[in-house]
């Protein structure tokens, strides 16, 4: 079960999406299972309310993994990543817009881009461990959780000193540029440098700054959301037409940027049926996707 739901209007120049995850009935334990997350081009934080912490794997060949705790940063990726999703957890995160990070988390996106952070290299351990608390005691119902972690995310922005110039710490020309990169014709790099005012090189510190990615990579995954919402929506559809349409210049360029950013090509993504898009179930042994020929 999830339940996901709009931030309160405060909060909505800071965070994208609330949710709470619980599994339904007793969870099953499906020992070495993984999954294929496939990037959003966003910031996630989220606190795992039950189950073991948060397991991750550096390619198909890790066998082992590390763990990154209970209370975590994901940050903006320009790729997939792959998790343990042997056990099923009770969840409640947000999804932060780009120049959230430093008012709510106290650090820019550039310094948490490409990577998990646990939360306590942030917050603390103290200010950590009582957020988790206060979130474990209504885990038994999921729109308590999104009130508590709401409340807790209210008290934090509260506590920030927000800049006069840019009060949603976006700075506005990241902001403007930002707009222009997610319509069905993106404008490119040039002209947003262009639009910007400023050199190139200033501007793609800017973005990234504020992003966690440089423009081209926010670019490709902006691309590539265009791809998986085109293939949730006609799943018959043909990959050459929703290259075409997702902007590249034919299949063969959506099929090699595909497995570059998800680690399986389309149709191996398509036959997985997977609920959901960009949560993938990585099959074959020790939860291995099998390799393409």
């Amino acid at each position: 079960m999830q339940l996901t739901r709009p931030p309160s209007p405060h909060l909505r120049p800071f965070l994208r999406l609330l949710w709470a995850s619980a599994p339904e009935g007793t969870p099953d334990t499906r020992t070495g299972a993984r999954e294929h997350v496939l990037p959003t081009g966003g910031m996630h934080l989220v606190f795992r309310l039950s189950g073991p912490p948060l397991r991750l794997f550096d390619d198909t060949r890790d066998l082992r993994g590390h763990t990154v705790g209970h209370a975590i940063v994901g940050g903006a990726r320009a790729a997939f990543y792959l998790r343990d999703v042997s056990v099923a957890t009770r969840s409640v995160g947000a999804q932060l817009h780009p120049g959230a990070a430093r008012l709510l988390l106290g650090a820019p996106e550039d310094a948490l881009g490409g990577r998990h952070t646990p939360l306590d290299a942030l917050w603390g351990e103290r200010q950590t461990a009582d957020a988790l608390e206060q979130s474990h005691a209504s885990s038994n119902d999921p729109a308590r959780q999104l009130d508590v972690f709401e409340a807790l995310l209210t008290r934090r922005l509260a506590a920030a000193t927000l800049p006069r110039t840019s009060p949603r710490g976006l700075h506005p020309a990241v902001a403007a540029s930002l707009g222009q990169m997610t319509r069905d014709t993106p404008a490119s790099i040039a002209t947003l440098v262009a639009h910007s005012g400023y050199s190139h090189r200033r501007f793609i510190a800017l973005f990234r700054a504020a992003v966690g990615l440089a423009p081209k990579e926010y670019a490709r995954v902006m691309r590539f959301d265009r791809v998986l919402a085109l293939a949730a929506d006609d799943p018959a559809r043909a990959w050459a037409d929703i290259a075409l349409a997702a902007g590249y210049s034919d299949q063969a360029h959506l099929s090699r940027e595909f497995s570059a950013l998800a680690g399986l090509s389309p149709q191996a993504w398509r036959q997985t049926g997977a609920a959901s898009p960009r949560h993938v179930p990585a099959v074959g042994a020790a939860g291995q996707i099998p390799s393409r020929r």
